[in-house]
């Protein structure tokens, strides 16, 4: 036997979100009055509100006995769903909430060696600290880490960045410039450093993508003048370990520079033209720009920035 229902079904549009906020109150305070003390509504509001719950569920919901007032049958069969309704409710308009001391997971991070060894040591330290359940993945640079992070495979992306494609966003870290690496005892050092000299010596680049000019050969050209490249490394830490037993010249943003000469054999000059500087950036996309967990990991390298 086919049974063929009439039942009306309500449009989800016609629902107002307050009235099971009502119900919600009906249940916690057995009564209209203080069902609407608790939302903030007058004795007559709360009447109202009622007669539309009323209608909306088609059930009297509260009914006075000679007990007091007490929720119907279906009020309380209904009562734990309209709670974990309006529960997940909240948890959708409310901010997200990220604490660090009791949080787990993972953030990946793709930056080159020298951002690497100027940022994440600090950051490493940040987490231990503040973060213990944290872990934290260096990735390996895939070009300039773009398409990476927007392909999901790093939070976050450390480096020099000319240009953004739509919904990606960018936090400078501070300013930089470009310092000339010799060898402890190079003859250079014997007069002040000449643009004729600079360009008279074998020099060794870092170029990350391993071939192409860089910003200093751009400049020289624009001189009308050129140099001899007799290494190429993609590796910024490297470089100055080779400089330090030859005698090439070598171009580093000046913090790596100071922070390697510490434990290297090394002079530090200034070049001898002038250049623009240039700015280390962090880059995210727009998926994460509002994550409590990703805001508070830029927040830290942020910091960090300011103080290397």
């Amino acid at each position: 036997m086919q049974v063929i229902s009439n039942m009306h079904k309500p449009d989800i549009g016609e629902v107002d979100l307050n009235l099971l906020k009502l119900f919600d109150a009906l249940l916690k305070e057995g009564s209209v009055t203080g069902a609407g003390t608790r939302l903030g509504l007058s004795q007559p509001a709360a009447s109202r509100a009622l007669g539309r719950l009323r209608r909306l569920l088609n059930d009297r919901i509260l009914v006075r006995t000679a007990n007091g007032w007490e929720l119907t049958p279906r009020a309380l069969a209904l009562s734990a769903s309209v709670t974990r309704l309006l529960d997940d409710a909240r948890a959708i308009v409310s901010p997200s909430e990220f604490h660090p001391g009791s949080a787990s997971g993972r953030f990946t991070i793709a930056t080159g060696d020298h951002l690497a060894l100027l940022l994440m040591p600090e950051l490493v330290s940040r987490l231990a600290s503040l973060a213990p359940g944290i872990d934290l993945v260096m990735s390996a640079p895939a070009g300039d880490n773009v398409d990476l992070i927007a392909q999901g495979g790093a939070d976050l992306a450390v480096g020099s960045f000319e240009g953004l494609p739509a919904r990606f966003y960018r936090k400078p870290l501070y300013d930089e410039d470009l310092v000339c690496v010799v060898r402890q005892g190079h003859p250079i050092l014997a007069e002040p450093l000449t643009l004729e000299d600079f360009v008279s010596w074998p020099h060794l680049a870092v170029i990350i993508t391993g071939h192409g000019g860089s910003a200093v050969d751009e400049a020289l050209a624009q001189r009308g003048l050129t140099r001899r490249i007799a290494v190429r490394t993609p590796h910024f830490l490297v470089a100055p370990n080779m400089v330090a037993k030859s005698d090439l010249i070598l171009c580093l943003p000046r913090r790596l520079a100071h922070r390697i000469a510490g434990s290297v054999s090394i002079e530090i000059l200034a070049l001898p033209m002038d250049m623009p500087p240039f700015t280390p950036s962090i880059i995210w996309h727009e998926r994460q720009h509002y994550d409590p967990a990703h805001k508070w990991l830029r927040n830290q390298i942020l910091e960090i920035a300011r103080i290397v």
